[in-house]
C-alpha cells in the first residue's frame, strides 16, 4: 500500500483526531472526537510530542505515531517514549505500522535520542510482533 509518512501541522488535525479517538476506542474508551483534537491541538502548540502522520495516496490517515520526548539524566542525551501507535483497520497488514516505526526511528536518530522506548499490552500480538521484527 502506498502512504507518505509527514510530520503533521493544524492543518491535519481532522484526520489525526479521527485516528486518534480510533486508538483510544481500541483501549475501551468512550469515543470523544471534539476531546482528541483538542489534546492533539494542545501537544501540537505547546511542541510537547512528535507526531507522525501516515497519509494514503488520497491523503487519507492511514495510521500515526506519538513520541514523548523525555531525557536520560545519567547519560545526559534525550530518549524519545514511543507512547501511541495506531494503524486504521483497512490499512493493517500492509506495512504502515512497519513504515511508521521506522520513521519514528529516523526522527530519534535525526535529534541524537539514545534510544526509543516502548511499550505494548500483553495481549496486543501483533504490535508485540511488529516490535520484534524491527
Amino acid at each position: 500500500m502506498n502512504t507518505h509518512i509527514i510530520h503533521p501541522g493544524p492543518e491535519h488535525l481532522d484526520r489525526l483526531s479521527l485516528l486518534f479517538d480510533a486508538y483510544r476506542q481500541f483501549y475501551g474508551k468512550a469515543g470523544d472526537l471534539p476531546g482528541a483534537r483538542e489534546f492533539l491541538r494542545q501537544r501540537m502548540l505547546h511542541a510537547q510530542s512528535i507526531l507522525l502522520l501516515a497519509l494514503d495516496q488520497e491523503d487519507q490517515g492511514a495510521g500515526f505515531v506519538q513520541l514523548y520526548p523525555c531525557f536520560s539524566s545519567t547519560q545526559m542525551a534525550p530518549i524519545l517514549i514511543l507512547n501511541d501507535l495506531f494503524v486504521a483497520p483497512s490499512y493493517r497488514r500492509h506495512g504502515v505500522g512497519r513504515a511508521l516505526m521506522e520513521a519514528a526511528h529516523r526522527y530519534g536518530r535525526s535529534v541524537g535520542a539514545l534510544c526509543l522506548q516502548l511499550e505494548t499490552g500483553a495481549d496486543n500480538r501483533q504490535a508485540q510482533a511488529l516490535y520484534e521484527s524491527l
